[in-house]
C-alpha cells in the first residue's frame, strides 16, 4: 500500500487499547439508558442490554478475524508480485513478511529466527514460507476490507453507509459539545412556554448582545481549534487525550453512582420501577441498541496493540466491565430517581430539590459530555480520514503529501463543522445515523464481511493454513442470527421512533 495506508504506527500494550475501546464505546449513551432500562422494566432491561452486549461482542470477532483475512490476502497478494518480479528469496520474504509480526509479538529484529528459515517452495497456491499469514500487523480499514471481499454493489452500499455514520456522528459531537460547554457558560433560560428558537437567540450573558447561538459558534470555533489537529495524525497521538478524559469520565461516573447509593443507603431513594414492561423494549433498542459501539475504528485501535494473542479475552473484558457498569448506573438511577430525565446529568442539576448541593459538582456533571465526546471525536475522525483513503486509493499509485496529509484530514472534519456551525439541532440526523446506517456497521457489515471472507481465503489459501484469529462463534449459524438479530433492531428502532413522534 501506498505511504501510510496500512501503516500501524507506534504499538501500544493491552491496557492502553482497554482504555482506548472502554472509551469509545461508553459514551453519552450511558446516560441515556437509565430513563429507558426503567421504562422497560429492572429485569426485562437488564436481559436486553445483556442480549444487545453480547451480540456486538459476537460481531467485534467478526471484524477481527476479517481483519486477520484482510492481512493474509495482503501477504498473499505481495508473495505473488515478488514471484512474477523473478526478485523473491527466503531473505527477502523474511524481511517483507515476516518483519511486523515478529515486532507485533516483541521479538528483537536481531533474533536468529531468519537464520533458520528453510527453503522455500512453491506449491500451485501458496509458497510453504515460516511467517504467520493471518498475523494482524497492516491496519486495514473496514472499507479496504470490504473493497477486498464484497463486489462492487457491497463496496458502494459499505461506503454509502459509513458515511452517513460517521458523517453524522462528527456532525453530532461537534455540536454536541460546543452546546453543552455554552449552557454551561450562559446565563441560565427558563425554557418553559418558549420555542428553540427564542432560546437560542436569548441574550447569553446580561448586559451584552451576544445570543446564545452566537457563544455557541464561538465555543465551536474553540473546539475545532482544540479538537481538529488530532484528525491529522494517529490515534496514539491521543493517548494523553485518552488518559485523561477517562479519569474524567470515571469520576463523573463515579459521583453520580456513589451519590445515588447513599441515597438509597439512607432510604431517601424514591424509584419504583415495574420488573418487566414489554411496551418499553421499544425505546429501550432505539436508545441502548449502540451502547456498545465501537466497530467502525476496530483496525486503528487493535491493529497497534502490541501482543493480540489474547484479543479476544481482551475484548470479552471490556464488554464485561460495561455490561456491570451499565447495570449499576442503571439500577442505582431507577430506584433512587421517581423521574428520570432524557440524559441522566440533567437529575443533578441545580433545583429546590436538588440531590447536590455542591457547586462544583453541579457545573463538572453539566459539563459531563464535554468530556465523554471530546474523546471520540478524534478516532471517529481519523477512522474516517482512513476510509477515505482507501475509498480513492488505486494500486500502484501513492498519494502526493499534501493529500496524503492535508486534504484527507480536511475532507473529514469539514463537511461536519460547517453544518454544526449553521445548526445544532440535530435530532433527524441522530435518528438516520445511529438506527439505521449504525445497523449497518454493528451488525450487517460485520457479519457480511466475516462470511465471504472465510470464503474467499479458502479458495486462496486453502483450509491447510489456519487463521489463528477466528472468532469463537466459527459456525456459519451465527452469521445468520446477527442478521436476524439486525433486522429484529431495526424494526424495534423504527418502532421507537414512530411511537416518539406519536
Amino acid at each position: 500500500m501506498a505511504g501510510d495506508l496500512t501503516e500501524a504506527g507506534t504499538l501500544y500494550s493491552s491496557g492502553v487499547g482497554f482504555i482506548y475501546v472502554f472509551n469509545l464505546i461508553v459514551g453519552t449513551g450511558a446516560l441515556t439508558m437509565p430513563r429507558a432500562f426503567g421504562a422497560s422494566g429492572w429485569l426485562l432491561g437488564m436481559i436486553a442490554v445483556g442480549l444487545l452486549g453480547i451480540m456486538s461482542f459476537i460481531t467485534v470477532t467478526f471484524v477481527v478475524e476479517a481483519m486477520a483475512s484482510a492481512n493474509a490476502m495482503l501477504r498473499w497478494k505481495k508473495l505473488q508480485k515478488m514471484k512474477k518480479a523473478g526478485t523473491i528469496s527466503d531473505r527477502d520474504i523474511a524481511k517483507e513478511l515476516g518483519e511486523h509480526f515478529l515486532e507485533a509479538d516483541g521479538y528483537d529484529e536481531q533474533s536468529s529466527l531468519l537464520g533458520s528459515i528453510p527453503t522455500v517452495t512453491y506449491s500451485s497456491k501458496v509458497p510453504a514460507v515460516p511467517f504467520e499469514y493471518y498475523e494482524i500487523s497492516e491496519r486495514v480499514e473496514m472499507g479496504q476490507m470490504a473493497s477486498t471481499f464484497f463486489n462492487k454493489l457491497g463496496v458502494n452500499l459499505f461506503y454509502i453507509c459509513i458515511a452517513i455514520y460517521l458523517y453524522g456522528d462528527l456532525a453530532i459531537y461537534a455540536a454536541a459539545i460546543p452546546k453543552s460547554i455554552r449552557d454551561v457558560a450562559c446565563d441560565r433560560v427558563n425554557q418553559t412556554n418558549i420555542s428553540t428558537l427564542e432560546h437560542e437567540n436569548a441574550v447569553c450573558w446580561a448586559g451584552t448582545a451576544l445570543t446564545r447561538f452566537d457563544a455557541y459558534r464561538i465555543f465551536l470555533a474553540g473546539f475545532t481549534i482544540l479538537m481538529g489537529p488530532f484528525t491529522f495524525f494517529n490515534v496514539q497521538k491521543t493517548k494523553y487525550l485518552q488518559l485523561f478524559t477517562t479519569v474524567m469520565r470515571w469520576l463523573a461516573f463515579g459521583i453520580m453512582i456513589t451519590i445515588a447509593i447513599l441515597r438509597l443507603a439512607q432510604g431517601a431513594g424514591h424509584g419504583n420501577p415495574p420488573v418487566a414492561r414489554v411496551a418499553g423494549i421499544p425505546t429501550l433498542f432505539g436508545v441502548c441498541v449502540y451502547s456498545f459501539m465501537c466497530h467502525h475504528s476496530l483496525p486503528s485501535l487493535v491493529t497497534p496493540i502490541r501482543s493480540k494473542k489474547s484479543i479476544f479475552l481482551l475484548f470479552a473484558a471490556i464488554y464485561a466491565i460495561i455490561f456491570v457498569f451499565y447495570m449499576l448506573l442503571s439500577f442505582t438511577a431507577v430506584f433512587t430517581f421517581s423521574h428520570l430525565e432524557d440524559l441522566y446529568t440533567l437529575n443533578f442539576e441545580p433545583s429546590d430539590d436538588s440531590i447536590i448541593h455542591v457547586m462544583v459538582l453541579q457545573y463538572f456533571l453539566a459539563l459531563f459530555p464535554v468530556f465523554t465526546l471530546s474523546t471520540n471525536f478524534p478516532i471517529i475522525a481519523i477512522t474516517l480520514r482512513n476510509n477515505l483513503k482507501t475509498l480513492f486509493y488505486k494500486e500502484g499509485r501513492v498519494f502526493h503529501f499534501f493529500i496524503d496529509k492535508i486534504v484527507f484530514p480536511l475532507l473529514t472534519i469539514t463537511p461536519p463543522i460547517i453544518l454544526s456551525f449553521f445548526t445544532n439541532n440535530l435530532e433527524f440526523l441522530v435518528g438516520i445515523t445511529g438506527s439505521y446506517a449504525g445497523a449497518g456497521i454493528q451488525y450487517l457489515v460485520p457479519a457480511f464481511l466475516v462470511y465471504y471472507a472465510r470464503q474467499d481465503m479458502k479458495v486462496t489459501l486453502g483450509s491447510g493454513i489456519k487463521n489463528k484469529y477466528c472468532s469463537p462463534f466459527r459456525h456459519k449459524a451465527w452469521v445468520f442470527i446477527v442478521l436476524l438479530w439486525a433486522v429484529t433492531s431495526i424494526v424495534f428502532v423504527t418502532a421507537n421512533h414512530i411511537m416518539m413522534k406519536e
